[in-house]
């Protein structure tokens, strides 16, 4: 299979291709040049599947012209130790705990399967690789985590100072190592705006071999596919179903998407967010108007100006109608998602994060105006790394598990940035050599 940009779709690579370089020469990002469709038997054997065998079965239909079957099985049950339990709320609302990976959160998933993808190709490459991420939070730590110690390839992380939790920031600043954290003085926009420079920096890239490993890049979100099929294997349901995605980047709700595009039968997605209205707004005005990203308490979600929007353009061919068909925006303040932390623990006895929290709005507000479905909702972080947050919101001590009280025993280091390009550029070649 091929991939093409979405700025030029003639504009075709290989799959090794769009994983090492994720933005086209064209600024555009990578699709397949087919979405697969899932075998009707494969869908009702699902529930006979364990994870990492839902996982071999899809990343096959993308890869398997470039990957042997036994290779990626050895990826997928290298990258995939943990997994996604759907627990139910009630009988109608279910959330998918994706948490459960060594960092607590979601980035797992698509960070530690692309670590595989990219160790398998190095192998045959004498050329070292610099990864550089954006991150608001957890895609760092995922990212950081997942390349640690790993063989011919650097690490930059790139995060807004004073805008991540303190345990986020630890889990990808005491590394060291082959690990370098950037602390930006700026938002997360400011941090993916220097990232999407670097790739396209003429001599940064006749110095370096650089790749990214946010979610722009196709290989985060070819795993992040495998969740919502075990999602629906879980629920046992045949079809009818809402699934609510807490949403900054865009790439998870892509991913989602995609499956949709495959054959998995969801009635209608949720794109949830907080004040950073986006999307919400395009699906109702038809406009896409990036602004500066606002602060919220769901800090990963502080996004203006969504990388995976032109994904989303391209799998519903620019149509807002189409679009909107199959995608209900909602948003929430910082008061509102505090209120459905409260009422999540005390009615369901259930401790979610402010993300998880705003998926789940977003679920209700939609079940509510249909009176009918069955809905889930993303768990996509641990509650303990927002610890300070969901213990003054719901006036209770978060169980911090050790993986992650580790993690604040060391000491921090970074490098302190202003949002110049010149200075990171200057940063990226130093290091290179």
């Amino acid at each position: 299979m091929r991939f093409y940009s979405t700025q030029d779709p003639n504009y075709k690579v290989s799959f090794k291709s769009a994983l090492f370089h994720s933005i086209s020469p064209y600024g555009g990002l990578y699709m397949p040049e087919t979405i697969p469709k899932f075998d009707k038997r494969f869908l009702e054997l699902l529930p006979e599947y364990s994870f990492p065998e839902i996982g071999q079965k899809i990343a096959s239909l993308f890869l398997s012209d470039n990957i042997e079957s036994t290779k990626i099985k050895n990826l997928v049950d290298k990258s995939f130790d943990f997994d996604a339990p759907l627990v139910s709320l009630n009988d109608q609302i279910h959330v998918l705990e994706l948490w459960h990976g060594p960092t607590l959160a979601f980035k797992d998933f698509g960070a530690r399967f692309m670590a595989q993808l990219m160790s398998y190709f190095v192998e045959y490459s004498s050329e070292p690789i610099q990864i550089l991420v954006a991150t608001s939070g957890d895609t760092g730590s995922a990212i950081a985590n997942s390349f640690l110690g790993v063989d011919g390839i650097k690490v930059s992380v790139l995060y807004p100072k004073n805008r991540v939790s303190k345990i986020q920031e630890q889990q990808f600043t005491t590394l060291g190592k082959n690990i370098t954290a950037y602390e930006v003085e700026g938002s997360f926009d400011d941090c993916q705006k220097l990232v999407k420079a670097a790739f396209l920096d003429r001599e940064l890239n006749e110095s370096l071999k650089l790749t990214s490993a946010n979610s722009i890049n196709i290989g985060r979100l070819i795993p992040q596919i495998f969740y919502y099929v075990s999602a629906f294997s879980q629920l046992n349901k045949k079809g009818n179903i809402i699934i609510s995605v807490p949403s900054g980047n865009f790439g998870n709700l892509t991913a989602g998407i995609i499956a949709m595009k495959m054959g998995l039968p969801i009635r209608k997605f949720i794109a949830s967010t907080n004040i950073n209205k986006i999307i919400p707004e395009y699906l109702k005005s038809g406009h896409f108007s990036p602004e500066p990203s606002i602060q919220t308490i769901s800090n990963a979600m502080d996004v203006g100006n969504p990388s995976n929007f032109e994904r989303l353009l391209d799998i519903f061919n620019h149509s807002q109608d189409k679009m909107k068909n199959k995608i209900n925006g909602y948003f929430f303040s910082d008061e509102e998602t505090k209120s459905s932390m409260r009422y999540i623990h005390s009615e369901f006895n259930y401790i979610v994060d402010p993300h998880g929290a705003v998926g789940f709005s977003g679920l209700t507000k939609y079940l509510t105006s249909i009176n009918s479905g069955t809905g889930i909702f993303l768990g996509t972080a641990h509650p303990a790394k927002f610890f300070d947050i969901v213990k003054n919101t719901i006036n209770i001590d978060v169980n911090i598990p050790e993986r992650l009280a580790s993690f604040m025993k060391n000491k921090k280091q970074s490098v302190l940035l202003s949002n110049s390009f010149d200075e990171f550029k200057n940063c990226l070649l130093e290091r290179g050599k």
